[in-house]
């Protein structure tokens, strides 16, 4: 396994030009742009001595609906590893080109909260290359560690659209998991995805414009994976444990604007949610969503 370390945030701007390279005609298929890797890379990305802005923070805590602490939120850490996934994406020895990866699921297991005075050291890596009923999975694996410990981890599962390549190898963690339905209601406003990406970094263009998610075959912009999962877990600030299992399925892509209503069941110590929309007499799922001990 090579490690590469990484000083400071890369710019998420230059990644996010590069990535789009292989979808242009004709420069798609030039060498040094056309992704090439049968496998994930053996190639593990770094970052140490990673530190919390806590304008930035409070920003991020305001559009995704956190109360400010003395810990981070839940799924403060994938911030600052997201630069890192884009990074790791842009390798030609990557199998799929960054363009047109669908986030489909997202599991983050927190050992303990890190404070916002810690510093803490990241590390993200490609791993799971397997088939799906619509094409192909791989996974990115985040770590984060503080003073030599594990404290925070995330998978972070893609699906590369194509011929199906057979059924899963494993279950979904959420196979067979309904939404629970709610009366929470959010207005969700147009320039959301803009909002978030300001704060993450993840410009994607799906998220951004009507104009820019035409392009990709949305319809208007959609609401950014995480940001329904921070909301969501916003939502449930104070309830769950400090060390805890997240685990959410991206069923339907959020159009924007919107409203969407958040669902939520407890079953002894487990939390099951759901984000969902109603249209005269049909709900669509968006996400659901289940929260555990670790």
């Amino acid at each position: 396994m090579t490690t590469r370390t990484v000083d400071g945030a890369p710019s998420t701007l230059p990644l996010y030009l590069r990535a789009a390279l292989p979808a242009l005609p004709g420069i798609g298929s030039l060498p040094g742009v056309r992704h090439s890797g049968r496998d994930v890379p053996d190639l593990t990305l770094r970052r140490e001595g990673v530190g919390t802005d806590l304008r930035e923070l409070a920003e991020y805590a305001r559009v995704c609906g956190f109360p400010l602490g003395s810990d981070l939120p839940v799924t403060y850490p994938h911030m600052a590893a997201f630069a890192l996934h884009l990074q790791l994406m842009c390798d030609t020895a990557f199998p799929f080109a960054p363009m047109g990866l669908v986030h489909l699921r997202n599991t983050i297991v927190q050992h303990r909260p890190i404070g916002t005075g810690e510093t803490f050291d990241v590390e993200v890596r490609g791993a799971r290359l397997r088939p799906h009923p619509k094409g192909r999975l791989v996974d990115i694996d985040t770590s984060v560690t503080a003073s030599g410990a594990l404290v925070w981890e995330e998978v972070t599962t893609l699906l590369a659209r194509g011929s199906g390549r057979g059924d899963e190898t494993s279950p979904p963690p959420l196979d067979g998991v309904d939404a629970p339905l709610g009366s929470t209601r959010w207005r969700l406003p147009a320039d959301l995805g803009r909002r978030y990406a300001a704060v993450s970094g993840d410009r994607n263009p799906i998220h951004l414009y009507q104009v820019t998610a035409k392009a990709f075959g949305f319809p208007r912009q959609i609401a950014h994976g995480m940001w329904t999962t921070a909301r969501a877990l916003a939502a449930l600030e104070g309830r769950l444990p400090d060390a805890v299992r997240v685990d959410v399925e991206f069923r339907r892509p959020v159009l924007l604007p919107t409203t969407v209503q958040l669902g939520t069941r407890v079953d002894d110590r487990t939390t099951t949610f759901g984000v969902t929309s109603t249209r005269g007499e049909k709900t669509s799922t968006h996400l659901v969503g289940r929260a555990a001990p670790a």
